[in-house]
């Protein structure tokens, strides 16, 4: 709890966790409390940051439920909460939980798209049916959210399927990837819009860039990460962006042009408080600059 205070008392714009029930960096049998109930903690400690999950495993829980907790989760922050959804990947807790990971990844993205078909009407005050998957008929959300329009986000880059049901429904959108392959997806998406008849450009962008360790001095950076590597037990590879404001900036930068201008950076632990004043003070308006504002 204290460092989601922190991050909203250094004014950051989007306060996220994830929806596992087991880690997904290290050993998978180690420390992790659940999602929701670590943003309904946020909400009581925080002012001012939007709150959500990066994003929600959509087999664990019945899409109205989603709707109505998210919905709840809206007004216990002063409409602040977005709804995070995704089709879900990491089979060894969904076999653990005994939750129904479904027999591919096409059929997990279809209950996807039923989902957030069903969740977008409930927080917009329809009254909507499942399709097939979900026995969920003429359902009712009242009280409605705070917000009059609560956003949806969902992640993942699946061409055939998730990113149609990005362009369907959602407000945000998270991937991750190198340059190259972030400026396909992208490529992607806008097709969808086209076909759908959607404005590609009513959809913020949104970037996974993976857990950071900044520091002023390089090999300083790398030593706290090997640290970060040696608490999360077998953890291959480590953070994704380690080194000084101004290395991170130019890695960071060739998103910018292709329109992704919100950055979720990751915050493993032992959570690094100095990394969070460096991005405020430091990279943050480095990358600000590039935009030129």
């Amino acid at each position: 709890m204290d460092t989601g205070a922190l991050i909203d008392s250094l004014g950051f714009d989007y306060l996220w966790t994830w929806d596992h029930l087991y880690p997904i960096k290290g050993f998978h049998e180690g420390p992790i409390f659940e999602g929701y109930m670590t943003l309904a903690g946020w909400a009581a400690v925080t002012k001012t940051a939007r709150i959500g999950l990066l994003v929600g495993a959509n087999p664990f829980r019945n899409p109205a439920l989603v709707a109505k907790t998210v919905t709840a989760l809206d007004h216990l922050s002063g409409g602040r909460a977005i709804l995070g959804i995704g089709g879900a990947w990491f089979a060894t807790e969904h076999a653990a939980f005994g939750i129904d990971f479904g027999s591919s990844v096409g059929e997990r993205l279809d209950w996807l798209d039923e989902a957030v078909m069903i969740m977008r009407g409930m927080l917009d005050g329809t009254r909507p049916s499942g399709r097939e998957h979900y026995a969920v008929r003429d359902v009712v959300n009242n009280p409605p959210p705070v917000q009059s329009h609560l956003p949806i986000l969902v992640g993942g880059g699946g061409e055939r399927k998730t990113l149609a049901t990005v362009a369907r429904y959602a407000d945000m959108w998270n991937v991750g990837g190198d340059v190259d392959a972030v400026r396909h997806k992208d490529e992607v998406l806008r097709r969808w819009c086209r076909e759908l008849g959607r404005n590609s450009d009513e959809i913020e962008r949104t970037l996974g860039a993976g857990a950071i360790v900044l520091r002023h001095d390089a090999d300083e950076a790398r030593g706290v990460a090997y640290g970060m590597v040696r608490n999360n037990l077998h953890w291959n590879g480590g953070p994704e962006l380690v080194g000084t404001p101004e290395e991170i900036v130019e890695r960071l930068a060739p998103f910018l042009e292709l329109g992704f201008h919100t950055i979720g950076l990751d915050l493993p632990t032992p959570h690094d408080h100095e990394t969070l004043h460096l991005i405020r003070d430091e990279l943050a308006p480095a990358l600000e600059a590039r935009l030129g504002g």
